[in-house]
């Protein structure tokens, strides 16, 4: 036995977003056996599994097209005008289940792009989130992921700023300078969740107490790749895995104190399996 003090962070596990879009999935699955659902509902295999097999079926916008007289779960990224749009055609009834936050920001760059404001979007191309913020200006909006993809020379003397809400307000603001220092006059929107993006400073602190860090995540989401390099630039012992099964025995001395810690989309009964498999080295 390698005689591991494991701890769980209570912090990690789901924001509020994604508990709210869970807990009425499960409510209706429980009352009607089964839900559609437009994407993962979390970017985490094994919570989607878990869901799964109480009945929630997982459909893509193509699969939604040819959808007629169900229920379909918006999980909490959010959507484009053009689903709702598409539910009413299909006879759909949408169970909405879209982060708060998220919807707030999709009011304000819609108000934005009203007001004829050119737009830009700091984010992940492709992201579900991004998708449905892209909608509200008709697609018409300017997604970046880094400064480096902006083409200055064409770039409107202002522009209107906004971010996807789980990135870093750090880097955020460090954008917002380099615009200024091009002479770009930058009328800023801090649209970032704070439930989310103070995940980086928690996570600094809880990966610098123990002589090793296991981050649960799933392989798909942005937000548990983003927080585990901030968990392995603080301690670079740490692991990331998905699944417990993953856990490599070699990676522990004996004795060592381990950190259990995952995204905002990683179930905390996932951290739990994890801990006790620990347990048993």
């Amino acid at each position: 036995m390698k005689d591991l003090t494991v701890h769980i962070d209570q912090h990690s596990g789901f924001c509020f977003g994604v508990v709210y879009a869970i807990e009425m999935a499960e409510d209706i699955l429980d009352q009607e056996g089964h839900l559609y659902c437009l994407g993962d509902i979390v970017h985490n295999d094994e919570e989607v599994k878990r869901l799964v097999h109480k009945g929630l079926k997982i459909i893509d916008h193509d699969s939604l097209q040819s959808l007629h007289g169900e229920k379909v779960l918006i999980r909490a990224h959010g959507e484009p005008p053009s689903t709702y749009q598409l539910a009413i055609k299909n006879d759909l009834t949408l169970i909405d289940a879209s982060c708060p936050v998220v919807l707030k920001l999709q009011h304000r760059i819609k108000n934005a792009f009203d007001k004829d404001e050119p737009i830009y979007i700091y984010g992940k191309h492709g992201h579900a989130e991004v998708e449905g913020l892209l909608g509200q200006t008709r697609n018409e909006a300017v997604v970046f992921q880094d400064v480096e993809e902006l083409d200055f020379d064409s770039m409107p003397s202002r522009i209107t700023l906004f971010s996807q809400t789980t990135k870093s307000t750090d880097k955020f603001y460090a954008i917002n300078k380099m615009l200024r220092e091009r002479g770009i006059e930058v009328q800023t929107n801090d649209t970032i969740c704070r439930q989310v993006s103070n995940r980086d400073k928690e996570l600094r602190k809880f990966a610098s107490e123990f002589d090793r860090i296991v981050f649960v995540s799933g392989s798909k989401s942005s937000n548990g790749k983003a927080l585990f390099e901030v968990c392995k630039q603080q301690n670079a012992h740490t692991f990331f895995v998905s699944h417990p099964d993953q856990i490599d025995q070699s990676w522990f001395l004996n004795g060592d104190s381990v950190g259990i810690c995952g995204a905002t989309s990683t179930p905390m009964w996932l951290m739990e399996e994890v801990k006790e498999r620990l347990l048993t080295f």
